[in-house]
């Protein structure tokens, strides 16, 4: 997959700066992605065919074709959004979304294009409705929790609404908090009539968190910066304050089930972090090291103690943290990799995220 294209999902960090808090933040990426322990059950694609073979499903958000893959319902799947990637066997499935502004550039240019289109009252992405109907779904997954960052209800009930041969049941989901996404794979497992299956993915993930939390449990907490988008800087909430917190540490921006903040370089300063995590929605490793290196120019980010002290890591957004799903515990075990290497040995260091490495710069600027 092209970098051009994985560059075109970093919509999210951009939708938290542009839409009223109750819009913000949903997880979007377009990318290919390493492949980590997933909490896949017991519950095979084929034991779910077999239980009901004429259900097809179609999911327009990255996250929840994570979650159905996880169920054991992948082969239910019958068509994706352009952002969905992960596991790789859906890339074969057709895509049936497309974002409506240019993906050249880097993280300011998406921003500008994306910022012009929502202050138009523009919809960021659009469905195809004649694809989507030759799918013929039964149940189509979307998200109503922000109008940019991903394809939104709107969007899809707009779609539907051109359906001539279909009716199908539209689940849509609104995670903010680690409850939220519990939620969220319930209402996906009752879609496909295998609730118990939603509940052993639960468990599976809470047992995961609770293990990661008592590794941690006897090491001193560190103060976490978690910047999400670079130009702009945010950092990042919802669920991520909830993450820091279970691998053993304190997030220094964000408040957990809130929308994430806008911060600036200044704000990083004066919080004086014990440990800078920049994972930019929508980017992986390769691309994240391309766009810090303006970094390097700035004062007062040379002056920073994480950065002196080599304590500043990139990891990759567009796999981790950002997609509300099974994945969120990888997310979680990197960050306790991070902050207590002593204890936490999860084998993500190298493939999931890298310790910075600042090239000096020719030239010095200050911050406004």
């Amino acid at each position: 997959m092209s970098v051009i294209g994985r560059r075109a999902v970093s919509a999210l960090g951009l939708a938290n700066r542009l839409l009223p808090d109750h819009l913000k933040r949903e997880d979007a990426a377009y990318a290919a992605q390493p492949v980590f322990e997933n909490q896949l059950l017991e519950a095979t694609d084929e034991t779910m065919t077999k239980k009901k073979p004429n259900l097809r499903v179609v999911s327009l958000i990255a996250s929840s074709t994570e979650i159905l893959n996880a169920l054991g319902a992948g082969k239910l799947q019958v068509g994706r959004s352009h952002e969905c990637d992960y596991p790789p066997s859906v890339l074969d499935l057709p895509a049936i979304t497309r974002p409506k502004f240019s993906v050249r550039g880097g993280s300011a240019e998406i921003d500008k294009r994306v910022r012009t289109l929502v202050e138009k009252g523009l919809s960021v992405y659009e469905v195809d409705a004649d694809a989507l109907e030759a799918l013929h779904p039964d149940v189509i997954l979307t998200q109503d929790q922000c109008q940019v960052c991903a394809v939104s209800l709107r969007d899809v009930e707009k779609a539907v609404c051109k359906l001539l041969h279909a009716d199908p049941r539209i689940v849509s989901l609104h995670p903010h908090t680690l409850d939220d996404i519990y939620r969220d794979i319930g209402a996906i497992a009752d879609a496909i009539d295998d609730p118990q299956a939603g509940k052993k993915l639960v468990a599976s993930m809470k047992k995961r968190f609770a293990a990661i939390r008592d590794k941690v449990a006897d090491q001193p907490r560190k103060r976490l910066a978690f910047i999400e988008w670079v130009d702009p800087p945010m950092s990042g909430g919802h669920w991520m304050p909830e993450l820091i917190d279970i691998a053993g540490g304190e997030s220094v921006f964000g408040t957990t089930g809130q929308p994430s903040p806008w911060i600036t370089l200044k704000d990083v300063a004066a919080a004086d972090p014990d440990v800078i995590v920049i994972a930019p929605c929508g980017y992986d490793l390769e691309i994240t090291q391309r766009e810090v290196r303006p970094l390097a120019r700035y004062a007062i980010w040379q002056q920073m103690r994480a950065v002196r002290e080599g304590n500043v890591f990139l990891a990759d957004g567009n796999a981790f943290f950002n997609r509300p799903g099974p994945r969120l515990v990888e997310s979680c075990e990197i960050l306790a990799e991070i902050m207590h290497p002593d204890v936490c040995d999860f084998g993500l260091r190298g493939e999931a995220y890298v310790k910075y490495k600042m090239a000096r710069a020719g030239v010095i600027e200050k911050v406004a």
